[in-house]
């Protein structure tokens, strides 16, 4: 069973980065007003706001994966703690 929290965990994780992936995207296209710059070819984008852009998707991408494993070994321990029913 700890096998499927931890499976369970990592689809948590996928499926809040990828909100969370919109929800920046969303957010930087509001507060801009331009699309979030994520072509790296386009030079017509500025570094500063590749640079922001990135510093703020990582921060996000950070803050998510910490959430997500500290739910999983919570679950994990939850887990444990139950008697198995047989």
């Amino acid at each position: 069973m700890s096998i499927l929290i931890k499976l369970l965990g990592t689809a948590i994780s996928i499926g809040a980065g990828i909100v969370a992936t919109k929800l920046v995207d969303f957010a930087w296209e509001k507060g801009t007003g331009n699309k979030p710059p994520k072509d790296a070819t386009n030079l017509e984008e500025s570094l500063r706001d590749t640079l922001v852009f990135a510093l703020v998707s990582a921060g996000v991408g950070a803050v998510i994966q910490t959430l997500a494993q500290r739910y999983t070994q919570r679950a994990i321990a939850n887990f444990k703690k139950t008697p198995e029913l047989t």
